[in-house]
């Protein structure tokens, strides 16, 4: 007897639950906040790299069991900035920090 039950691919729900997690957060602190559907930012308008807005902020989430070490924040350190050679350079803050930030209209 087979089951017509489909199972679910672990990392795209890995993915979905991070993403749902992420705007639930910002929802939390009064933001506004949405999840493209089906992971993909055309079904908001964006490219289709966005996963989530928040108060517009275009963002692309990745959830990895484990990240560089070069890319932790250390206790006293507000962010780290980054680049690769002859690339652009970004900056890597806390969840919660980026959150409150943009509740103080940044």
């Amino acid at each position: 007897m087979s089951s017509n039950k489909r199972k679910g691919n672990p990392s795209k729900d890995k993915g979905t639950r991070y993403e749902r997690e992420a705007v639930n957060e910002a929802r939390a602190r009064g933001l506004c906040a949405e999840r493209a559907y089906a992971s993909d930012g055309r079904a908001l308008g964006e490219r289709k790299e966005v996963d989530v807005l928040v108060q517009g902020m275009r963002i692309s989430l990745k959830r990895r069991k484990k990240i560089a070490e070069y890319l932790s924040l250390k206790d006293g350190v507000d962010g780290v900035m980054f680049r690769q050679d002859n690339g652009k350079s970004l900056v890597l803050l806390r969840w919660e920090d980026l959150l409150d930030k943009l509740k103080e209209g940044w």
